[in-house]
């Protein structure tokens, strides 16, 4: 289904907006009348290739909450990613945890819009797509982004997730 430009965003979506304004992204957040809770149901909404999918995934590494931005194609191995980035082991957050470090939830979390910035990682696989599309802070929200401002967004550090 076709996003829905215009309407009046949820509270979360409207933060992550304010940031990417202010970053000066010329990419609008859209409210989607389907799901894009997985990056699956994302491209389908959006009728685009899982890949170009940003999956922004909150993992627990040196007691900390980190952020790893993921094509949808694939999976992060964390084992290769933990000893890529120089960071002790990388374990999922838990659904709390996620919301506590990101003020989002599961399904909806953006590479922005969170209570401090997060350490980063930007996947080398998103560098592939022209155009990228990220969650804006709800499973119904995405807004058009590039990997290269997806690095200047988060200042993160873009490196290979997987094996």
């Amino acid at each position: 289904m076709a996003p829905q430009e215009g309407t009046s965003l949820p509270v979360r979506s409207k933060e992550v907006a304010r940031v990417l304004a202010e970053a000066g992204v010329a990419g609008q957040v859209r409210e989607l009348t389907e799901s894009a809770r997985t990056a699956a149901e994302a491209a389908e909404a959006l009728g685009c290739d899982v890949g170009a999918i940003a999956n922004s995934l909150v993992f627990i590494s040196d007691d900390e909450p980190v952020l790893v931005l993921t094509s949808g194609r694939h999976k992060v191995d964390t084992t290769a990613l933990a000893d890529r980035w120089g960071r002790g082991k990388l374990r999922r957050a838990t659904p709390e945890q996620v919301r506590q470090a990101t003020g989002q939830a599961i399904g909806g979390v953006a590479p922005v819009g969170h209570p401090q910035a997060l350490p980063t990682v930007v996947d080398t696989a998103l560098s592939e797509y022209p155009r990228l599309w990220a969650a804006a802070g709800t499973p119904h929200t995405v807004f058009p982004t590039t990997a290269g401002e997806l690095l200047r967004l988060t200042d993160g550090l873009l490196l290979p997730v997987g094996p």
